[in-house]
């Protein structure tokens, strides 16, 4: 199961998502120990363990939970970034709850300059400050509870007589804080990373550029054309087994620039970062790097020193469509359920309170101008997104459906091809490679015209997944990846690949050593059709789970060595130089891959795995799985033209789970209303209460448990469900063991818990 995550902005309930990406960790943690076969210590996570053991044992399914794509806007773009962080080297997020709690507060996070010197300042405002906050009906009376509502007011008093027309909380103090952060992850000793070997993990936060930068259009006339472009999307990606997301200073970079929450907060300035990095005496060598990737538009018009980056929600509060596209290409090894996960800390707020049935109001003048430049901006709905991600589903449907369709033929006609072939029932290596030679001619031949387009859809595919892999390896200033594009086309035409516009339009001899020298794709989407095939949903389900599960493994260790080899790590240390030259002398770069690939050989490799683990298989089963490996050149001639280069690398339908106080019932129904104190003064009631951000903080766990319980459990189809018995015991032993262990941690107050506690219990007997 892969998690896209996509954590909105929400102010101060920035403490709970910290409470919910907590759980998502252990998750992870629990999942890691589980396939690997070792005791989890955890309690919450050997609550956790039980689910997945339950899964193994009743769903006949060694389920992983990876997180892989994270994306977040404003203060859910910080928990973004901890969390990635936390999940590529195996460190525990414990360090961050005290920082949390002890200062993400008014009273810390305002300027030291812009801190009132005494009570006597801005003595002419007192009077000011006290009506507003006293007044009938003001915020505080209509938002805050009353116990807290003292403590609120002498904090928002002390922030009113702050300088006035200047944020008054500290730039650098947040980006102090972050820092601090990372740097308490930092100094944990390692834990088992919880992303695979060489998997990617992939985190996307949001920033608004203030002044802009301009983008040229590409239009028919006229011919040259720019619009100002102010979305910022920050990017990171990783592998399992590297140490760290990001150099320190980038990763500060941008969970500042993500949370900088207009007038709250100055805008970030590259300055503010370099002053950090000065102050810490950690350096910043990756500064002229990273600024190029991320804003390569300032660093070409050299005013990087201009930018003043604002809060990502301002444009982007919901940042699917990062998430989305980091689908496209993703390698996939195993069986997937992939789900985009997204945690709405307060929905109600978007509802507005509900259908209204007093008479409509006239919107005033000042509401009218706020809206427009705040509230509606922050708060566009999502549809749009899931719309996408609907249609991504569907599509993958559709092709299920057009190769479910073709099977009766494809394997008729491979049957006439080779079923007379005395030895098909008992494969060698030798063998298997001579049939397919064999059974991909016929299919070149019989396709006639639909071979035009499928050769051009292979030889796009290959040309840019190659590009992609040679820019990637570029380090510093890169160029434009279309112009590595047409240079490596340019190369290819001109080393005898015109055929692929004209002729036999893939049948040349340079045609075929072009795509068995290059086309990686084509055999890995050909070991993802044999995986699905062996699924419990298919032949699968007239096999033995043992046999069944021999066989898949076999089809799955070929996968891995042919992903192994999609990567710019195993290209050689020296790589990066031959990449940096791409446009003078593609060869070079060209020649090293198809060297350190060799997929010749490693065909050969593949051959004899899968000879190995499907001759394992009955006889009947055996064969089906045969002509299905043998017929796919005749489905990828029907599909690749449909699908692009996606292939059927992770294009599978995508399930969409919320997490949110609302869909977290088991405890106390409600939603964030009965639950939550941070929405209170319009989402920012935790930055003046240390008792808010306990109760938030703690929720947030105890929603995050309940959710990915039933999450993850849902991977199961409905005839091996697990009974809700079995769940709810699960549920309330994760919510007793966080309890436990926070009251260990002795960071939120005793009596919070004890009540909490005291809850859950008479929920458990209820149950």
């Amino acid at each position: 199961m892969r998690i896209a995550l996509v954590c909105y902005g929400g102010v101060s309930l920035a403490v709970y998502m910290h409470g919910v990406t907590k759980e998502i960790w252990h998750f992870a943690r629990a999942s890691h120990d589980a396939r690997s076969d070792e005791p989890s210590v955890n309690p919450v996570q050997r609550a956790y363990r039980k689910l997945l053991d339950a899964i193994a044992e009743q769903g006949e399914t060694r389920l992983r939970v990876i997180p892989d794509i994270l994306t977040g806007a404003s203060a859910g773009g910080m928990n973004a970034v901890f969390l990635a962080e936390g999940l590529l080297t195996g460190r525990s997020l414990d360090p961050l709850t005290r920082l949390w709690l002890d200062r993400a507060d008014s009273d810390v996070l305002i300027a030291p300059e812009a801190k009132p010197g005494n009570r006597f300042s801005k003595l002419w405002a007192q009077p000011l400050v006290e009506y507003a906050l006293r007044r009938p009906g003001n915020a505080v009376s209509r938002t805050v509870a009353p116990e807290t509502r003292e403590e609120v007011r002498g904090r928002l008093s002390r922030l009113i007589r702050s300088r006035w027309f200047a944020p008054p909380f500290s730039g650098i103090g947040l980006a102090r804080l972050i820092d601090d952060a990372l740097a308490a992850m930092a100094e944990q000793t390692d834990g088992p990373a919880l992303i695979p070997p060489g998997h990617p993990i992939d985190l996307f936060v949001t920033a608004t550029d203030f002044r802009g930068s301009r983008v040229p259009l590409r239009l028919h006339s006229p011919a040259l054309a720019s619009e100002t472009e102010h979305r910022l999307p920050i990017s990171f990606r990783a592998h399992g087994g590297d140490d760290s997301m990001a150099p320190r200073a980038d990763l500060v970079f941008a969970a500042r620039a993500t949370s900088s929450f207009p007038g709250a907060f100055p805008p970030l300035t590259i300055a503010e970062i370099e002053q950090l990095a000065a102050e810490r005496e950690m350096g910043w060598p990756s500064r002229d790097a990273f600024l190029a990737r991320i804003m390569p538009h300032h660093a070409h018009a050299d005013d990087l020193d201009q930018v003043a980056l604002i809060d990502g929600a301002v444009l982007v509060g919901a940042p699917f469509a990062e998430a989305i596209a980091a689908l496209d290409g993703r390698p996939a090894t195993r069986e997937v359920d992939r789900r985009f996960i997204y945690i709405d800390p307060h929905p109600e707020l978007r509802l507005n309170g509900g259908p209204h049935k007093e008479e409509p109001k006239e919107i005033g003048f000042f509401s009218s101008i706020f809206g427009a430049l705040s509230a509606i901006p922050r708060e566009q709905p999502i549809r749009d997104d899931l719309e996408r991600i609907d249609a991504h589903s569907r599509e993958a449907a559709r092709m299920r459906a057009i190769v479910d369709g073709l099977r009766p033929e494809v394997e008729a006609t491979v049957d006439r091809l080779l079923g007379r072939t005395l030895f098909l029932d008992r494969p060698t290596p030798e063998r298997l490679a001579k049939w397919r030679r064999r059974a991909q001619q016929a299919a070149a031949e019989q396709a006639g015209f639909a071979f035009h387009s499928y050769a051009r859809s292979k030889f796009a595919g290959i040309v840019e997944h190659l590009a992609g892999l040679i820019h990637r390896a570029i380090s510093g200033e890169r160029p434009a990846r279309d112009s590595v594009i047409a240079v490596l086309s340019a190369h290819f035409r001109h080393a005898g690949l015109d055929s692929l516009s004209g002729g036999k339009l893939g049948a040349s001899e340079e045609a075929i050593l072009f795509f068995r020298t290059h086309d990686l794709g084509f055999r890995i989407r050909r070991l993802r059709l044999l995986a699905r095939r062996l699924s419990p949903n298919d032949v699968g389900r007239s096999l033995p789970a043992a046999k069944r599960e021999q066989a898949r493994k076999a089809v799955y260790d070929a996968l891995s060595i042919y992903t192994s080899l999609d990567g710019v790590g195993a290209l050689g240390e020296d790589f990066g130089e031959l990449a940096a030259n791409v446009l003078a002398e593609p060869e070079a770069a060209i020649e090293r891959i198809a060297q350190v690939r060799d997929l010749a050989e490693t065909d050969t490799r593949v051959d004899a795995l899968l000879v190995e683990g499907l001759g394992q298989l009955p006889r009947e089963q055996r064969r089906t799985m045969l002509l299905a490996y043998l017929g796919f050149p005749f489905y990828d001639i029907a599909t690749l033209p449909l699908l692009g280069v996606r292939g059927f690398d992770e294009f599978e339908p995508i399930k969409i789970d919320r997490i949110a106080p609302e869909d977290a019932s088991a405890i106390r129904p409600g939603g964030a209303s009965t639950c939550l104190r941070g929405i209170e003064f319009y989402n920012f009631g935790a930055f003046f209460s240390r008792a808010y951000r306990e109760n938030d903080y703690l929720w947030g766990r105890l929603h995050g448990a309940d959710r990915m319980i039933a999450i993850v459990a849902s991977t199961l189809g409905a005839e091996h469900n697990l009974s809700e018995q079995t769940l709810s015991a699960i549920r309330f032993e994760a919510f007793l063991a966080i309890l436990d262990e926070e009251q260990k941690a002795g960071l939120c107050r005793a009596s919070l818990i004890e009540a909490l506690r005291k809850e859950v219990v008479a929920k458990q007997a209820e149950a």
